[in-house]
């Protein structure tokens, strides 16, 4: 903490607002230990408290809106280079659009105390199409009280922190290099269990060409569109035929899907993640003749193969080529 705040009190506002914008751009930095610390200095009248607030609600909103505009002109594009920054698995994607489905435009209040949502909700938020004012006025909600939750603490007890950190000047630089390791093993960890997880996801994909084929010469496929409904309002349109399900009902339902026919998975998420998870699900579960769709939609639509559009209740209507 000494140390922080020695550097803090030296460069001010400048460390606080690159620290927090790098955070919320994606970088694996922890804004968290230096609003705290601001707080503490600004409780000791080293640092101006509303100048602090006003520092770390701009960096928020100025990294925020860098992802909501990709997500709003690159779409899925922009979730890709996300989830190639972060140390989360692919997955985190479809675990923020969940959250997106259960709280709607409040989840980029609520979002922001959560690791992991907090830089990907904004990109979502372009994707599915919310306005910009709406956006500033929501994000900026969850930016103040976000800074609010993580800086008032220390202002509160700024004198018993500063005893904390004579405490730790006292006993010598074990705790910080400490915790220095701890965040190196944790960074680690993440890095190494990725690696493995994208290993594992590496099971024979089928291509858009290769399902059009057994689909023009009548074989018997179950087409399953693991997107939810958030993608669906985006982009209302789906294969020929495919059966409507997230990973969450699939995994639920996997009894219903027929065991003796060719089973093809497809989702919008970066890499196929969710195809793959839930394709390696199904084998688990004894149902072998399972693939994910390689590209998924995308390279479907790429191809200029046939789709349907589906209905507010999930019907699809044939549309022919789209």
């Amino acid at each position: 903490m000494e140390e922080v705040s020695a550097f803090l009190v030296q460069y001010g506002s400048l460390v606080l607002f690159t620290v927090v914008l790098a955070e919320q751009i994606g970088l694996p930095l922890p804004a968290i230990p230096v609003l705290l610390t601001a707080g503490a200095l600004a409780g000791a009248g080293k640092m101006n408290l509303a100048l602090a607030v006003l520092l770390s609600v701009v960096a928020c909103l100025g990294g925020d809106v860098v992802w909501y505009q990709l997500g709003r002109h690159r779409g899925r594009q922009a979730l890709n280079l996300l989830c190639r920054i972060a140390l989360e698995p692919d997955s985190c994607v479809r675990r923020t659009e969940n959250f997106f489905t259960r709280h709607g435009i409040r989840a980029l209040i609520l979002a922001k105390f959560i690791p992991g949502l907090s830089t990907l909700a904004p990109a979502l938020a372009g994707l599915f199409g919310i306005g910009q004012k709406r956006f500033l006025l929501y994000n900026g909600l969850g930016a103040v009280l976000w800074t609010l939750a993580c800086m008032l603490p220390g202002y509160v007890f700024s004198s018993q922190l500063e005893a904390i950190a004579s405490h730790e000047a006292r006993v010598g630089s074990f705790l910080l290099v400490a915790l220095g390791l701890g965040l190196v093993a944790y960074v680690a960890y993440k890095f190494a269990h990725r690696r493995w997880l994208l290993r594992e996801l590496r099971i024979a994909r089928i291509t858009a060409d290769e399902l059009k084929d057994l689909m023009d010469n009548g074989h018997e496929v179950l087409v399953v569109d693991l997107r939810g409904a958030l993608d669906h309002e985006v982009d209302p349109y789906t294969i020929p035929g495919a059966l409507r399900m997230t990973a969450e009902e699939l995994e639920q339902r996997h009894h219903e899907i027929p065991r003796h026919r060719d089973v093809i998975l497809f989702c919008a998420c970066p890499n196929e993640a969710t195809a793959a998870k839930m394709a390696l699900m199904l084998r688990r579960k004894g149902i072998t003749k399972v693939r994910p769709l390689a590209g998924g939609i995308d390279a479907w639509r790429e191809r200029e193969f046939p789709l349907e559009a589906t209905t507010r209740q999930g019907e699809p209507v044939r549309v022919g080529a789209v």
